[in-house]
């Protein structure tokens, strides 16, 4: 007989709470009585066993579990950063008393070897000036903040742009700060990619007695599919489907509820478990087929149970080949880890607590690949079986929880064109917070504990550099070539050409994420190549590649070459889009719609061809 999926609605629910906070007393016993396991099963499959509630009063916190060590910081995050570290070196602002007139300053920057003084915007105002110091600052400052004249004297540091989003209950939510969510937001808010989510449905819809969860109502939902009752509407019946689909996308900065990972991405709902949160191999691996053909990027399975299912590992092989990212939960039977987490391709995940342990309810072992918070989640999401606008704010517990900051994380990646799913899982794995890097602890946390911050600071740092490096290799190599050609050909360095070499390389504001958050739309797109713009369309769509070939400044070229002073601009287009080119080799980063073999022949034939064009333009001088 088929075997059963107990969705790890295997989670265990510490407490309900309700839109206004206050504790919800009946959430658990309901909850548990409406999902009931088929008989002969391990009461681990019990969302209502007790001892997964409350695990601060039941003792969960006195587990014997390996003690968390110091992961590696990610540069730039508040936890590394003293009062010094974004001062400008050699300049510091000097407030001199007000009834200073000009003669005077001039005088004190004399006499502190002050090499160039600018006024700021109001320093008629104020007497507050930007200097350059000759010599040692430290000693400099000290002399200033001694002097009469002047009332402060400090260090002229940067400041950014930092992020926060107004959802009240963001301050709840623990698991969010511990995958570095609000960093990993100044890179990546998963624009353009699709998630799925097989499970119990998602409240995505108003559709009969069912609507759309209120902190849903800013995220896209695409067309789903319900294998349970056979409909489009994927509604969700059972409240676990709502909560892992919020921990993904909930919408966020709306001044409502809780936020999501990937607050950007689209939700496609896939039900495939009934409203006791029980399926089959079969459905399940029918959503994920299906999802991975209707466009999902990633796929997220809060589900498992003990068949190694071949038809379930068939499914997962076909996403893949298509370039679906599968994430699955590692089960809650605190033994081995369940399928689909331990199967061939999936990113196996299991759950931690706030003190980086292990969760006690966790599977582990062979199969898991990376560990994500997985105790006291808060999402919001539905009740009396998603009827009568019934919605709360719940806390739930386990790897069901876990998985969807992975998959989320991995919707990050994806909208910055990491699409292959084993560099997906490459770049998360790279990312993660090492805490205990014994062979027994890897059977615990895998590589470590998600951050996705990392994971997306990283991956902009390599894409920054190997594309601004293979913009001046080839800028350099192009120019030498035009002069062989012709010995008036046009230089390269010069801003007609760089300007759209750096939009179509690197991207024109490649260095936004360190500056200003790439939440805003603005930002985020003048912080892409050119060729990256289609990602905000759909990943599906990138894997085409349709900006990133010698169309575009082979088209420029036929219609604007008898402009002599464009010729540069077209050539700056050609040298980025073949750098661009260049780094998706290098890389290894992106799925292919025809494989990697075709892929890498497809970026060589254009980059050549892109180079050729932009000779042409260099040369031509008449």
């Amino acid at each position: 007989m088929t075997s059963l999926l107990a969705a790890a609605a295997l989670v265990a629910v510490p407490g309900a709470a309700r839109a206004d906070g206050a504790d919800d007393p009946g959430a658990e016993a309901a909850l548990a009585a409406r999902s009931p396991g088929p008989p002969g099963l391990p009461d681990y499959a019990d969302p209502g066993l007790p001892g997964m509630a409350e695990p601060a009063v039941r003792g969960l916190e006195r587990l014997i579990e390996p003690v968390a060590t110091a992961g590696e910081p990610l540069l730039g995050l508040s936890a590394d950063l003293d009062e010094s570290s974004y001062d400008i070196p050699g300049q510091i602002v000097v407030d001199a008393r007000d009834d200073l007139d000009d003669s005077a300053l001039a005088t004190l920057a004399r006499d502190f070897s002050l090499l160039k003084v600018t006024p700021t915007a109001l320093a008629s105002d104020t007497r507050i000036h930007i200097a350059t110091v000759d010599g040692p600052l430290g000693a400099t400052l000290a002399r200033l903040a001694r002097d009469p004249r002047v009332e402060v004297a400090e260090p002229l540091a940067w400041v950014r742009a930092s992020f926060v989003a107004n959802d009240p209950l963001l301050k709840d939510q623990w698991h969010m700060a511990r995958v570095g969510a609000e960093r990993a937001w100044d890179f990546a808010t998963g624009r353009g990619v699709t998630v799925a989510v097989v499970d119990t449905g998602i409240a995505c819809e108003d559709h009969g007695p069912f609507t759309k969860g209120s902190d849903l109502k800013s995220t896209e939902c695409v067309g789903g599919w319900n294998f349970v009752n056979k409909t489009t509407h994927a509604n969700d019946d059972q409240g676990h489907g709502t909560h892992v689909a919020g921990t993904i996308a909930q919408s966020t900065n709306n001044g409502l509820g809780a936020a999501g990972l990937a607050f950007h991405a689209r939700l496609m709902p896939v039900k495939v478990l009934n409203e006791n949160g029980w399926g089959t191999t079969a459905d399940v691996a029918d959503g994920i087929r299906w999802a991975a053909e209707n466009g999902a990027d990633v796929i997220n399975l809060s589900l498992g149970g003990p068949r190694n299912s071949k038809v379930l590992q068939s499914a997962i092989d076909h996403a893949i080949s298509r370039g679906t990212v599968v994430v699955a939960a590692a089960g809650n039977t605190g033994g081995r880890v369940q399928y689909p987490g331990a199967s061939d391709g999936v990113i196996g995940v299991s759950a931690t607590d706030a003190n980086d342990k292990l969760a006690r309810f966790s599977s582990r072992g062979q199969g898991v690949d990376v560990a994500a918070p997985g105790v006291n989640v808060t999402q919001q999401t539905i009740c009396n079986r998603g009827r009568d606008k019934c919605e709360n704010y719940s806390v739930y517990s386990g790897t069901s929880m876990a998985a969807p900051h992975v998959a989320g994380a991995a919707a990050l990646l994806v909208s910055l064109g990491v699409s292959e799913p084993r560099a997906v899982e490459d770049a998360l794995r790279a990312g993660a917070r090492v805490v205990d890097d014994s062979d027994g602890g890897k059977l615990l946390y895998g590589a470590g504990i998600l951050d996705a911050a990392s994971s997306v600071a990283r991956v902009t740092q390599t894409h920054m550099v190997v594309r601004l490096l293979a913009l001046l290799l080839l800028a350099g190599w192009v120019g030498r070539r035009a002069r062989k050609r012709d010995a008036s050909a046009s230089s390269p360095w010069q801003a007609s050409f760089l300007i759209p070499a750096l939009a179509a390389g690197p991207g024109l504001f490649f260095f936004a994420p360190w500056l200003l958050p790439r939440v805003d739309l603005v930002v985020d797109v003048l912080a892409r190549p050119i060729a990256d713009l289609d990602l905000l369309i759909g990943a599906s769509v990138h894997r085409w590649l349709p900006l990133a070939n010698a169309l575009l400044p082979l088209g420029l070229t036929s219609l604007f070459f008898g402009v002599k002073r464009l010729r540069p601009v077209i050539a700056g287009v050609a040298v980025g889009t073949a750098a661009y080119l260049t780094s998706v080799v290098v890389l290894g980063e992106a799925a292919g719609p025809f494989g990697r073999l075709a892929l890498v022949v497809w970026c060589a034939v254009n980059a050549a061809a892109c180079l050729w064009i932009a000779r042409t333009n260099l040369s031509a001088s008449r």
